[in-house]
């Protein structure tokens, strides 16, 4: 590959190096004193509101994000959005009928309250899964993805010493600082990463000559969010069924996303900050999916989608802003890096390693939480160069998402609702599913005996796997109701909760906040139905 003909000025070098040594530091500054494994792990259940938000959403925001949003916008439309609207409402969801259940219980990971709800078993396979999702596949490939794009942009650089700085930069201070050092640089990171693709949408809105510009000479199924039920990106029937389901299970229970909200101070603070984060799913259309829609005028003959982001910045940024947006680039790379390491070493220590070694006390754990966070930094790094010699079969493994989080969705949901659920149903229905999610994806990736839209395959499995909890629930005991009373949304809860808001102010009355933010959501997706 080679580099834009532009190179980067001092002026742009300056504001990275800047950008780089003030997070490291602040990374470091945060994380400066982890005595126990809830200091380290869940930044002290002390994280207010504002910082869940920001965190969530920099977590969220990779660097294959930013480039797969503009790249699909301009290769298919921005029906990718989808996904984005659709988060904020799987987060609403999860603060109404999940997020209280979750705090209540002083877990740390969301396979340990599997095991609260059904045994060690579900926890270990859910816990093992996520790890191998998270390291081995998603932030092998944002590593490999960030260093690609880099090496456009610094070219003549080796793609493997890229992938090492990258990952050391986002490493040094989540071993040394755990969540808390996380927490922290991420607020930095989404500030910048918003101010970035604010700027870079500005600069591509008034190169492309204003939205009656785009409207007149855009296909009109590139600025429509619904697809016919044949559309190869995001088919309406699987925006229904399949764009929720995966959505719940990285929103709802995916640790990589899910452990900023454990290290809440409060409930209400848990509640607030993942709302904060859907209210701000929100504006991606406006600066990282139609930034790709305008470069659909602006460079109607790129062959490759994936570098219409890297074009962007590079043909429209004057010097300091391009170092400024190239920066916000970096913090995406970074701060999802950080999470997803910090999150797999959290799985291993406390699903794992405590497990086999109880007795561990705060400064034990503490160590192995960055023993682990080190290996799986090191995995990452000697995987990711190698991805491009997986050629179209890595491909398929960034689809494993539908292939294996449905039985997951399933377990979880059926645990909220449903007080018959069992360890013998939960291991029914992955078993279940698993077995068919192998079998559909060598049929459809491997074998090509059969054609479906992977956002087909999710319901599919999910369905599957509710029969057969259902089936196997019933083949063994009940649980014992007074073992997950605590576990289970029920309608007196409802009724209790609104009786504690009847004198709640509506600012702070997560319900009415859930409203609003409702009603924005539709706002948005009937201007662009």
């Amino acid at each position: 590959m080679t580099g834009f003909e532009r190179g980067l000025a001092g002026v742009d070098y300056a504001v990275i190096a800047a950008y780089a040594l003030v997070v490291i530091a602040l990374g470091l500054w945060a994380g400066r004193k982890q005595a126990s494994g809830t200091d380290f792990f869940l930044a002290s259940r002390d994280s207010n509101w504002l910082v869940i938000g920001l965190s969530l959403l920099a977590s969220n925001i990779s660097s294959s994000t930013l480039i797969g949003l503009a790249g699909a916008a301009y290769a298919t439309g921005i029906a990718v959005y989808n996904y984005e609207w659709m988060a904020t409402v799987i987060l609403v969801f999860f603060c109404v009928f999940f997020l209280p259940f979750i705090l209540r219980s002083k877990v740390y990971t969301m396979p340990e309250f599997l095991e609260r709800r059904y045994s060690r078993p579900v926890r270990v396979y859910f816990s093992a899964l996520t790890i191998f999702l998270s390291v081995f596949v998603d932030k092998a490939a944002t590593l490999y993805g960030g260093a690609l794009m880099l090496s456009l942009i610094v070219p003549g650089v080796p793609l493997w010493a890229m992938v090492i700085v990258l990952a050391v930069l986002a490493g040094v201070y989540t071993i040394v600082g755990g969540l808390k050092a996380v927490l922290y640089t991420e607020v930095l990171q989404a500030v910048i990463l918003l101010g970035a693709a604010m700027v870079l949408s500005f600069f591509a809105f008034d190169k492309v000559g204003g939205w009656a510009n785009v409207v007149a000479n855009v296909p009109a199924e590139k600025l429509s969010l619904f697809r016919p039920i044949d559309d190869p990106s995001v088919p309406w029937l699987g925006l229904l069924t399949g764009v929720p389901i995966l959505g719940f299970y990285f929103w709802c229970t995916n640790q990589f996303m899910v452990q900023r909200v454990l290290s809440a101070k409060s409930l209400d603070h848990g509640r607030w900050g993942s709302l904060f984060a859907g209210l701000l799913k929100l504006p991606v259309l406006f600066l990282m999916v139609l930034p790709g829609t305008f470069a659909i005028l602006l460079y109607p003959h790129l062959k490759n989608p994936d570098i219409v982001y890297p074009t962007l910045m590079f043909d429209l940024l004057p010097t300091g802003l391009l170092g400024l947006v190239v920066a916000g680039f970096l913090a995406a790379i970074m701060s999802a890096t950080a999470s997803t390491f910090n999150s797999a070493a959290t799985l291993f220590t406390m699903d794992f390693a405590r497990h086999w070694y109880p007795d561990m006390d705060g400064k034990r754990l503490v160590r192995t939480g960055r023993l682990a966070t080190l290996g799986f930094l090191a995995v990452a790094v000697i995987i990711a160069p190698q991805i491009e010699r997986f050629g179209s079969v890595w491909q398929y493994l960034q689809g494993m998402l539908s292939y294996t989080a449905p039985p997951i969705v399933t377990v979880f949901l059926m645990g909220l609702f449903w007080p018959r659920a069992n360890s013998r149903g939960a291991g029914f229905a992955i078993a279940t599913g698993l077995v068919i999610g192998i079998g559909l994806f060598i049929a459809i990736n491997v074998t090509g005996s059969l054609k479906l839209h992977f956002l087909y395959v999710a319901p599919i499995l999910l369905v599957a796997s509710g029969i057969a909890m259902v089936i196997g629930s019933l083949q063994a005991p009940a649980p014992a109701p007074e073992s997950i009373a605590s576990l289970l949304w029920n309608p007196s809860f409802f009724r209790a909760e609104t009786a504690e808001l009847e004198g709640v102010a509506w600012w702070a009355n997560y319900r009415i906040l859930s409203v609003l933010l409702l009603m924005l959501t539709a706002v948005i997706v009937f201007k662009f139905r």
